[in-house]
C-alpha cells in the first residue's frame, strides 16, 4: 500500500479525477483526426471535385443544348407555319385569280359563240335571200317566156295570122314585156 500512497502523493490527482470535457476531445485525437481529414480533403479537391464539376458542366451543356434545340425547333416551326400561311394565302389569291380568269374566259367564249351564232344566222339569212332572189329571177324569167309564148299564141289567134318571123316574134315579145314592166312599176 505504500506504493499506492506514493503514487498518490506524487501526483496529487488521480487519473480518473480529472474533469473530462465531452465537447472538447483530447489534443492527440484532434491532431490525428485533422491529418486524415486533410488527406481526404486533398483527394476530394484534386480528383473528385473536378470530375463532379465536369459532370455538372456536361449536364448544364446538355440542358442548354436541349433548350437551344427546342428554341431552334420552335423557331423552325414558326417559320414553317409562316411559310405555310404565306403559301396558303398565295394559293387562295391564285385560286381567286384563276376563278376570275375562268369567268372572263367563259364570258368571252359566250360572247364569241353569240357572235358566231349571229354571223351564222346572218349568213343563213343572206343565203336564203340570195336563193330566194335566184328563184324569183328564175320564176320571173320562166313566167316571161311562158307569157311571151302565150301572148304570141293569143295574138296569132286574135290576128289570125301566124307570126313566123323570129324577128317579129322577139320584137313583139320584148315590147309586150316592156309594157308589163311599166304596168308593174306603175302599180308599186
Amino acid at each position: 500500500m505504500t506504493n499506492i500512497l506514493y503514487l498518490a502523493a506524487e501526483s496529487e490527482k488521480l487519473p480518473m479525477e480529472e474533469s473530462i470535457n465531452p465537447l472538447l476531445p483530447p489534443l492527440y485525437d484532434i491532431v490525428w483526426s485533422i491529418i486524415p481529414f486533410l488527406v481526404i480533403l486533398f483527394v476530394f479537391w484534386k480528383f473528385v471535385l473536378p470530375k463532379f464539376q465536369e459532370v455538372l458542366n456536361q449536364r448544364e451543356d446538355q440542358i442548354e443544348g436541349g433548350i437551344q434545340r427546342a428554341e431552334a425547333a420552335q423557331s423552325e416551326a414558326k417559320a414553317a407555319l409562316e411559310k405555310y400561311n404565306a403559301q396558303l394565302a398565295e394559293a387562295r389569291t391564285e385560286a381567286a385569280q384563276i376563278r376570275d380568269d375562268a369567268r372572263s374566259q367563259g364570258q368571252k367564249i359566250i360572247a364569241d359563240m353569240k357572235a358566231q351564232a349571229t354571223d351564222e344566222s346572218n349568213r343563213i339569212v343572206e343565203a336564203g335571200h340570195r336563193q330566194l332572189e335566184a328563184q324569183r329571177t328564175s320564176v320571173v324569167s320562166d313566167l316571161r317566156k311562158d307569157m311571151g309564148h302565150n301572148s304570141i299564141n293569143l295574138a296569132e289567134r286574135l290576128l289570125g295570122e301566124q307570126l313566123s318571123d323570129d324577128v317579129k316574134r322577139s320584137g313583139t315579145i320584148d315590147s309586150f314585156l316592156a309594157d308589163l314592166d311599166n304596168v308593174g312599176s306603175v302599180r308599186k
